[in-house]
């Protein structure tokens, strides 16, 4: 799958993957209007109402972009119903012949971090049939636990030719409490060392993500990616070095201050190894002021003139870098 991602990034010219993050606050009243006209004031008008946003969005964008990225968290927030939504969103877009990119975060002892593999990735066996539940094409991974809590997923990216992408140096503000802390040299109980002294852990964990990609590779790059946020440039030049033939999903464009000059580190010299997502930037652009002139009723229409605006400011940068 890494290198259908990297296909539709060369055809598109656009190393983009739009987040599907809905919250009722986006979604335009017309349309939550109609949804509860058809199914109450409910979880699953509010699921239906969602629904329709995404595939509105997606009719208007998916000619731009290569991937898409929907946030699990925004959907389990109104139950099975939102699940489902999810799942719909997920089938719609690879009808659209997007890169679905799971952001589920998921990472536990083995036997549940297997569980969620095969459930977001895989297959998983009823009876005497194989079948499949989210069907995503990529997730991301949290490495908190080692490598108990990756392998799982590892094998099924090699069973299903599919990929993942580790949590390393994330965006959000506080990031730094854990992922910059600096680990110094102390022996374990069997004598080990607990870690290289001088370095921030983020370092540590893009050179285990780097090992683990060695395991997997595509043509040019390998199915385990990592994500680093476009909030912490200085961070992503050092883990672009660290990982080589990791593809680099990069959060935190746009609403979280995260713009194309931030981003030219993240890319190797010809443009490719990373992908940067916008979330809210997109599929909530009508309410931006630059995009105010849509309205409501064209949402659609301002997520697809953001897209093309993002487009354009990376095409900017990473021409313009020495």
């Amino acid at each position: 799958m890494i290198n259908k991602l990297v296909d539709k990034i060369k055809q598109t010219q656009a190393p983009i993957v739009v987040g599907l993050d809905p919250t009722m606050k986006f979604v335009p009243e017309h349309i939550q209007k109609k949804a509860f006209a058809e199914y109450g004031e409910t979880l699953k008008g509010a699921a239906e109402a969602i629904w329709q946003y995404n595939k509105a969005i997606i009719d208007n964008i998916y000619d731009l972009i290569p991937a898409v990225k929907p946030q699990i968290a925004m959907y389990e927030q109104f139950g099975v119903e939102g699940v489902i939504a999810f799942q719909k969103t997920v089938d719609y877009c690879k009808q659209k012949d997007l890169v679905v990119i799971a952001d589920i975060k998921r990472g536990d002892i083995g036997s549940t971090s297997e569980a969620y593999a095969v459930g977001h990735l895989g297959q998983v066996k009823v009876g005497s049939t194989m079948c499949r539940g989210f069907d995503a094409d990529f997730a991301t991974v949290n490495p908190y636990l080692g490598s108990d809590g990756v392998k799982p997923f590892i094998k099924v990216c090699q069973e299903e030719k599919k990929g993942i992408f580790v949590l390393v140096k994330t965006s959000n503000p506080s990031s730094g409490e854990l992922q910059d802390r600096v680990v110094g040299t102390e022996e374990t109980k069997d004598g080990a060392q607990a870690g290289d002294a001088g370095r921030p852990l983020y370092e540590l964990v893009g050179e285990q993500v780097a090992a683990w990609a060695a395991q997997c590779m595509g043509e040019s790059y390998s199915y385990i990616g990592a994500v680093v946020g476009a909030t912490y440039p200085e961070q992503g030049r050092i883990l672009r070095d660290i990982m080589p033939k990791s593809y680099i999903l990069v959060p935190g464009y746009g609403a979280q201050g995260g713009r194309g000059t931030d981003l030219v580190h993240f890319f190797d010299r010809d443009g490719l190894g990373a992908i940067v997502n916008s979330s809210r930037g997109i599929i909530a652009a009508y309410q931006q002021e630059q995009y105010a002139q849509y309205g409501p009723e064209n949402f659609a229409d301002a997520s697809r003139a953001a897209v093309l605006a993002m487009k354009e400011d990376i095409a900017q940068a990473l021409a313009g870098r020495a």
